[in-house]
């Protein structure tokens, strides 16, 4: 099968630093090309994938008219060279204008919540049958529903071959971690407050704003409840320091107040042999298994209480889970019979 995949004109593929999206486009592309598949890629020219046909975007600027104009044309120009069998975009719905009246099979993957009227507007508007979304969870997938059009839900995915348990269990008073930037959405706030009356030290772990509400934030609300012994901030962390991190934590407590896309670090976490702990917003609840993966609490008294139960979870439950349904292979998996399903 030739695969043409898309990635928006922001970071190269993989991405240096940051970059979620990216890396699930990276990874992607990798299992594809092992299981045989040929596969393209529109994207920044910077981009380091190991590709069959790389075309770069012409133009940077992401929601610029013209701009716009110019990468949908160089999406249609890229399938008349690469003659893919269908095209799976992370990028601009937009870009896929010109292919809409086309029978090649199309398919635009959504990490955050839709436009109904867009996506409904290009469903109408594509020829019989050749466009269908993607949401990283049912909960994107339900949104976008009401719009119309075709949808299927498919998470993203943590990298287990780099992230993994250690071969022990962490001591009995290993420490509790909060893994995600340090934003009033993510509540290290809340966080803390949990470890606190859990009598558990905390690690924090990730980037904070440098300007804004956030910065604000973190200076008033999260800067000063940092002493250094029972809760200590380590800054951004990559993947060796993540997994380091993960593996040696009594559990990961991130409890978001927002409605979570998907957060690929929860994945992350359970592939470690983590267990969660975070709140029914979102996609949550489709990534924790209430009582053999995690908790989900609706305030710090619940999550005090859900800490002193983490003992009674297996952590191998944990990266089973994590193996099964959030590896690259099992999640390409999905994408390969969707793709399957397009062509017959």
């Amino acid at each position: 099968m030739r695969i043409l995949l898309a990635a928006d004109p922001i970071l190269p593929v993989p991405p240096r630093l940051y970059g979620g999206i990216e890396r699930i486009v990276a990874g992607l592309i990798s299992e594809l090309r092992a299981r045989g598949h040929h596969v393209g890629l529109a994207a920044l020219g910077e981009s380091t994938e190991l590709v069959d046909g790389l075309y770069p975007w012409p133009a940077l600027r992401v929601g610029h008219r013209l701009d716009t104009l110019r990468n949908a044309l160089a999406l249609r120009r890229a399938v008349h060279a690469f003659r893919p069998d269908v095209v799976h975009s992370f990028a601009r719905l937009a870009y896929l204008l010109p292919l809409l009246h086309s029978r090649l099979p199309k398919i635009m993957s959504y990490q955050r919540d839709p436009g109904p009227r867009q996506t409904g507007s290009a469903s109408r508007w594509a020829r019989s049958r050749s466009l269908v979304f993607t949401g990283c969870s049912e909960h994107i997938a339900s949104r976008g529903r009401r719009g119309g059009g075709a949808w299927h839900a498919i998470p993203n995915f943590a990298d287990t071959s780099v992230l993994f348990p250690d071969p022990s269990p962490p001591p009995p008073d290993a420490p509790l971690v909060f893994l995600s930037r340090l934003d009033r959405i993510k509540a290290p706030h809340l966080a803390i407050a949990i470890a606190r009356l859990a009598d558990r030290r905390l690690i924090l772990a990730g980037n904070r704003a440098e300007s804004g509400p956030d910065a604000v934030y973190f200076d008033t609300e999260v800067a000063p409840l940092i002493d250094g012994c029972h809760v200590t901030w380590v800054g951004p962390v990559d993947d060796t320091a993540k997994r380091r991190l993960l593996a040696s934590a009594h559990a990961m407590v991130v409890p978001v107040q927002w409605d979570e896309p998907f957060g690929i670090v929860f994945a992350e976490a359970l592939a470690c042999g983590c267990p969660v702990i975070s709140c029914p917003r979102g996609a949550l609840p489709e990534i924790v298994n209430e009582g053999i993966t995690g908790f989900l609490i609706r305030d710090v008294v619940e999550g005090a209480a859900a800490v002193s139960r983490i003992g009674s979870l297996s952590r191998e439950a944990c990266r089973r889970s994590a193996e099964l349904r959030f590896s690259p292979s099992a999640v390409a998996g999905r994408y390969e019979a969707l793709y399957q399903s397009m062509l017959r």
